[in-house]
């Protein structure tokens, strides 16, 4: 595992200061958490194209919409918890029916914001968006990912989430071929079992495929970045290939990734299945990667679903 750590949030917000000249429509816009999400240093550097609307985010997402309308691609930055709950109905009904080219990044995501608790960390924000017309939604696994997440959104013709950590992660994809918006990335192959995994629990899949394979098992581990649209080609010549997937992430298993597989694979390529991810109850206060390991989503946990699954067991 590459030692290598780096933040999402700090991936993302240098990555905006570097694309700045490449793409002289964009504009930022922060509900008064930029030294949070990392857009203060754009605003510094673009003070006339980066608007901290306060703590509005419903009114925020407007804003960037009529920007967008405008010839302007607007980059909204915030909490994720924020941006799928208050500002929903704006996301919905003028972002997406109007297929607008807005670029919603959401920041402390998952259980990242660890120290406050349920009240800020965002576990359905990506049921939630998923289930929105028109919306992308990319869930990257590292720093490198973010960055390119958002290269890649800013020439896209209709709307973006890109789903971010607080916490710095390990380096996973630096030097590979670069993300690439509604296609998986496959990590292994193997003909015993496929994983499908999104986000930061990615590295710990990694982990868990490695021990796998001392087991003499086979995992074919793919890293399905973009969680709508979802890449069911390479997703379904997996499942057929193996017979068994498990999901893995750092949200609820209600309507997320598991929930996206599920659908997908029930239509074309059945297969026993079990996701890994936060089952039906809130988050809590604590630090992260204990956080995680609480609520199921470790390497360990991985590997031993993997078992069951093999074994013939189903969620």
């Amino acid at each position: 595992m590459n030692p290598v750590q780096t933040a999402m949030r700090d991936a993302f917000g240098k990555a905006l200061l570097a694309l700045a000249p490449e793409h002289a429509e964009m504009v930022v816009l922060d509900a008064d958490v930029s030294s949070s999400t990392r857009t203060a240093a754009f605003g510094k550097q673009y003070p006339d194209r980066f608007f901290n609307v306060g703590v509005a985010e419903a009114n925020m997402v407007d804003i960037a919409a009529g920007m967008a309308t405008c010839g302007l691609r607007p980059v909204v930055s915030t909490f994720a918890i924020f941006l799928a709950a208050k500002a929903a109905d704006q996301i919905q009904n003028i972002v997406c029916y109007n297929n607008l080219p807005v670029v919603l990044a959401g920041n402390y995501a998952g259980l990242s914001d660890s120290y406050d608790g349920a009240s800020h960390q965002s576990i359905s924000d990506v049921a939630v968006l998923r289930a929105m017309p028109n919306l992308t939604v990319v869930v990257p696994a590292d720093g490198v990912e973010a960055a390119q997440a958002l290269r890649a959104a800013l020439v896209r013709h209709g709307p973006t989430y890109i789903r971010l950590c607080r916490n710095p992660t390990p380096q996973l994809f630096d030097g590979r071929t670069p993300l690439e918006i509604g296609r998986i990335r496959k990590l292994r192959d193997g003909g015993d079992l496929t994983i499908a995994v999104c986000g930061v629990p990615t590295f710990m899949a990694i982990e868990a495929a490695e021990r796998l394979a001392k087991r003499g098992i086979a995992v074919d581990l793919l890293e399905v970045s973009t969680v709508k649209p979802l890449d069911a080609e390479a997703l379904a010549t997996s499942a057929r290939k193996t017979g068994k997937v498990l999901s893995v992430e750092e949200h609820t298993v209600c309507g997320g990734l598991g929930g996206a597989v599920a659908e997908t694979l029930g239509k074309i390529a059945p297969a026993a299945m079990r996701m890994i991810g936060i089952d039906d109850r809130f988050g809590e206060s604590g630090e992260y990667l204990p956080l995680l390991e609480k609520y199921g989503i470790s390497s360990a946990r991985i590997e031993a679903e993997a078992m069951t699954l093999l074994q013939g067991g189903r969620a």
